[in-house]
Order: structure tokens, then C-alpha cells, then sequence
């Protein structure tokens, strides 16, 4: 799976950076992680259900925030979800 991260997606599977893949169905989604001294793979299989969202394959590489990633893997759509901005200027006041 790093070779894909390399060859396919063209980006290094060694920095702080989570990959996702899922397989054709949609019934199973599997995170590749490097922790510094090795690859994690994960490996989790819906019984009942399958992705409701995933990116089209003109968009190869999508970015997730941490919250959106948790919503995936919960086999919701990250798109749809609302939180606060992740940070203001002191003294700035909240929307």
C-alpha cells in the first residue's frame, strides 16, 4: 500500500499523514499510517451498510480534518459536517 501512496497518488507515505482506501464495494475502508518506526495497517469491514461518501476518482487525493476522518469511519459523509473554524486572532470574537 505505500507503493500505491508513491506510484499512484504520488505522495510519501512517511510523514504525519493518514491514508485511506476503501475497497470496490464499499463495505470495507483501510487506514496506512507510518508511526516512525514501521507501518500500521487498519482494517475495518461494514456487515451491514456500505461508504456512504467517498471521492470521485477525477479527485484521487482528498484532505480530511481529524473530525471529518471520524465521520468516515463511522461510514458517514465528512462533507456534511459542521464544526467551528480551528482558530482565531485574541481578542477576535466568536461567529
Amino acid at each position: 500500500m505505500a507503493q500505491v501512496c508513491r506510484s499512484a497518488l504520488g505522495a510519501d507515505p512517511f510523514p504525519d499523514t493518514v491514508f485511506v482506501f476503501r475497497n470496490q464495494r464499499g463495505t470495507a475502508i483501510e487506514l496506512l499510517v507510518y508511526d516512525g518506526q514501521g507501518f500500521w495497517l487498519c482494517h475495518k469491514r461494514w456487515s451491514r451498510s456500505r461508504l456512504r461518501w467517498w471521492p470521485s476518482s477525477v479527485e484521487a487525493g482528498q484532505t480530511l480534518r481529524a473530525h471529518e476522518l471520524q465521520v468516515l469511519l463511522c461510514g458517514g459523509d465528512p462533507t456534511r459536517t459542521r464544526v467551528p473554524a480551528e482558530w482565531r486572532r485574541v481578542g477576535e470574537p466568536a461567529a
